[in-house]
């Protein structure tokens, strides 16, 4: 391949900040009527000048990075005052990452991760920002001349201290302060003090109460947030430090983590059934996913759930690299799933608005009724505003769905809050087992489960057509249904 250059769109992208201070400037016009004062023109040409900057700087990136592959290497020369050159080995690209953030989507662009893995130093080669097109097309190249000579190094992964910013994007930034004030009030009420009465508590109330709430709660909200997040941190890096991921032998897989209680689980090769790539709803916005072992022999469900992880959150290319790895599986591109019948979408959104949008809008109308009329107003704005969310939730949700073969594994996605996508070994595959209920049953939709001796000991696709499930079953898993299909017949 000759020298590439990116996309002139990136021009744009690099502007985008520019759009949060060009609207504040607006709405300030809008709202004064167009007499902005001194300070706002000053700000207007704020605005400018560093839109003539950065526009400047964009076209100097622009002419002078360039790209290519070569025989044995992915090439790029980056650099305005300072050149630099960098290449990776076509034989050690471990994952290949397409990003494409809100800015990128609306020009048509995709950003480009091309990396090795942590235990080759965690080189990464960034374009930013290609046509989709041709994303996907160097890819694919990529993925395809890979060669992976290096699958039989021990070092399946490190700890790359990067991934320390997806930290704040984990349960433990608001579940961690729930945790602890639970704690402290549990330990309060045992020593017999009402910590509602101390001094400082009851003087921080009144000073609430009589202070502007629209300033003091954004404030609480904020104080809340920044304390989860330095909590996040501080577990994370706990739980995480020295991180290890390797193969001791050729039959043990062992995970080494830990700060001040160092934890080392080992999985047996003979024991381990499949993988779990989790991608809860935070993590998953900012790209970053966690990786499970789904192993027979890690004890009770809680024990299982605790021992079962061997990847921190990283970036979602890294967990699928990583998820495919302990497999011993080659490294490509996501398999193409089947989609599941358009029955699948109806129920998600129902079911939103059945359990979640309409009990809780029933019960701020009746209390409005009962109480006051200020309840009746918030139920109706409840409704607008969690209408749109459920419907988003429920497309989300249906775009998750999907499942497939990939070799000697089945594959499963689903989820909305954690999109997981769960590798399962067809071996290792016990029984299968078919649900549905009154409702699934007219819209023609069953759930099949695949049972295993390992993991969550069942693994359900949920929402399959009702006439393809048992076949897909017996393409999955052939001699469990002989007699089935059998007697069906």
């Amino acid at each position: 391949m000759s020298w590439q250059r990116l996309d002139r769109r990136t021009i744009a992208v690099h502007c985008a900040w520019l759009a949060a201070p060009l609207a504040s400037f607006v709405l300030t016009l809008l709202a004064t009527g167009g007499d902005v004062g001194l300070r706002g023109w000053l700000t207007l040409a704020g605005i400018t000048s560093a839109f003539l900057v950065i526009t400047i700087y964009g076209v100097l990136r622009l002419t002078t990075t360039r790209y290519r592959i070569s025989a044995s290497t992915f090439e790029l020369h980056t650099g305005v005052l300072h050149r630099r050159r960098r290449s990776i080995a076509l034989e050690r690209v471990r994952n290949v990452d397409l990003t494409a953030s809100p800015v990128h989507r609306v020009l048509g662009l995709v950003v480009l991760r091309a990396g090795t893995a942590a235990s080759d130093g965690g080189t990464e080669l960034v374009l930013d920002a290609l046509p989709r097109a041709t994303a996907h097309r160097l890819r694919e190249e990529l993925l395809a001349r890979a060669d992976r000579t290096h699958a039989d190094d021990p070092v399946i992964a490190t700890m790359n201290w990067r991934w320390l910013r997806y930290a704040p994007l984990t349960f433990w930034v608001f579940g961690g302060v729930l945790i602890v004030a639970g704690a402290a009030t549990r330990a309060l009420n045992g020593l017999d003090i009402k910590w509602w009465e101390i001094g400082i508590v009851r003087d921080a109330f009144a000073a609430f109460g009589h202070s502007a709430l629209w300033i003091t709660i954004p404030l609480l909200v904020l104080g809340l947030t920044l304390l989860g997040v330095i909590g996040a941190i501080v577990v994370h890096v706990e739980t995480w430090w020295a991180y290890r991921l390797e193969w001791t032998d050729a039959q043990t897989l062992q995970v080494r983590r830990g700060l001040l209680t160092t934890r080392l689980v080992s999985i047996e090769r003979r024991r381990l059934r499949g993988s779990r790539l989790r991608e809860p709803l935070l993590l998953r916005a900012g790209g970053g996913a966690l990786v499970d072992a789904i192993a027979g022999g890690l004890g009770n469900e809680e024990e299982n759930r605790r021992r079962s992880s061997v990847l921190p959150p990283s970036p979602r290319a890294e967990a699928a690299r990583v998820a495919r790895e302990i497999l011993g599986l080659p490294q490509q591109a996501d398999p193409l799933l089947r989609r599941h019948p358009r029955a699948a979408l109806r129920r998600r959104i129902v079911r939103g608005f059945v359990f979640v949008t309409l009990p809780i809008t029933f019960v701020l109308l009746l209390l409005g009724f009962l109480l006051t009329t200020v309840l009746i107003h918030v139920g109706w704005v409840f409704v607008l505003v969690a209408a749109p969310i459920t419907v988003w939730l429920g497309r989300d949700a249906y775009r998750n769905l999907g499942h497939g073969v990939s070799g000697a594994h089945l594959v499963i996605r689903s989820g909305v809050f954690s999109r997981d996508t769960v590798l399962l070994e067809r071996e290792g595959i016990l029984s299968w087992s078919f649900s549905s209920n009154p409702f699934s049953r007219r819209a023609g939709l069953v759930t099949a489960t695949a049972a295993v001796a390992a993991g969550e000991q069942g693994y359900r696709i949920r929402d399959l057509a009702e006439a393809d499930a048992v076949d897909f079953a017996e393409t999955v898993s052939p001699r469990l249904l002989v007699e089935f299909l059998a007697r069906s017949s």
